[in-house]
């Protein structure tokens, strides 16, 4: 068991931490990267680390500012097939040397404890959507115009997206992170048809592209009426939201392929005996057996605490006995 954004805004020691240094400082400096990543090892228990970094790294070498202020913001946006050309692609991944080196610094700390690292990048689509509306966006309609009016500049920019992606997740890996995932937030956006076009066959390319690395690849996307497109995808582990029913995804994936998910991580403001029994119903939903990575169907909130979520990873992990975990 991990969590999603487990080291972050809800712990204290990552706000002392944040009241020194402004978030992008925190992603470019390995020391303070690899402090934060081991926090919820320390704190929570949990059975995996994820390298602290965030999705929009990799987009500042390509030739747009990236910045935090209540939200991602990035500059200039881009917004048509100019904006797209003038876009670099190539040495991208070699331009984020601190990811790299932050890596190293968190194989070492965690070498006696035996407990992976996972790597991470947004999926070309979501990207997209950043870069394209400047940030964060309640409606999309900077996205979805570029999409339906220029979809050949569409198109260029997610296949330079791919190719930054496929460079930046395979240095991760050759740094020392032992599994990757890639997020397909703003996937929810498209209907299937549309997601194949202008997400899914780029995350797939992607998968293909990184095989011979020979680490698990887990694909998180939101939302159920994706699910059959997102089966098709060469990956090792299906992320899903807290909408979708673990044994019903079990049942349509075989035993060959893992699952992870689902707690709604709305739960952490409940009571204990409400947590518990979250994660309860969480592992009976999948069944006994193995492949199944318990966490949220999305990131911790910052309204969560520490004892929530130490609780939560102690439930799962005790109860998870009874399912096939390991003790």
């Amino acid at each position: 068991m991990w969590l999603m954004r487990q080291a972050g805004r809800y712990m204290d020691t990552y706000q002392a931490v944040r009241k020194r240094v402004s978030f992008m400082e925190l992603c470019r400096t390995p020391e303070l990267a690899c402090e934060v990543t081991m926090m919820p090892i320390e704190q929570l228990g949990v059975d995996a680390a994820i390298l602290f970094s965030d999705i929009l790294v990799p987009l500042e070498p390509m030739g747009v500012k990236v910045w935090f202020d209540g939200g991602p913001q990035i500059a200039p946006a881009v917004r048509c097939a100019a904006d797209v050309d003038a876009l670099r692609f190539e040495g991208v991944a070699d331009d984020v040397g601190y990811v790299y080196e932050a890596i190293g610094l968190i194989r070492k700390e965690l070498a006696s404890r035996e407990i992976p690292l996972l790597g991470f990048s947004g999926s070309p689509w979501t990207l997209a959507s950043y870069i394209i509306e400047g940030g964060t966006s309640r409606n999309h309609h900077e996205l979805k115009r570029l999409m339906f009016t220029e979809p050949e500049a569409m198109h260029r920019l997610l296949d330079k997206l791919a190719r930054v992606v496929s460079a930046y997740l395979r240095r991760q890996i050759e740094a020392g992170v032992t599994a990757v995932q890639i997020f397909d937030t703003w996937g929810i956006l498209l209907d299937r048809p549309t997601w194949e076009e202008f997400s899914g066959q780029y995350t797939a390319r992607i998968m293909r592209e990184l095989a011979d690395c020979n680490v698990p690849i887990i694909h998180f996307a939101k939302g159920t009426h994706l699910l059959p497109a997102v089966e098709a995808l060469p990956c090792d582990v299906v992320s899903v939201d807290w909408t979708v029913d673990l044994g019903a995804l079990r049942a349509q994936l075989g035993a060959h392929r893992g699952i992870q998910g689902n707690i709604d991580p709305a739960v952490m403001r409940a009571p204990d005996a409400v947590i518990e029994k979250a994660a309860l119903r969480c592992l009976e939903a999948h069944g006994p057996g193995p492949g199944h990575v318990v966490n949220f169907g999305h990131g911790i909130t910052p309204d969560a605490n520490v004892h929530a979520a130490r609780h939560l990873v102690q439930a799962v992990q005790e109860l998870g006995t009874s399912f096939g975990g390991v003790a």
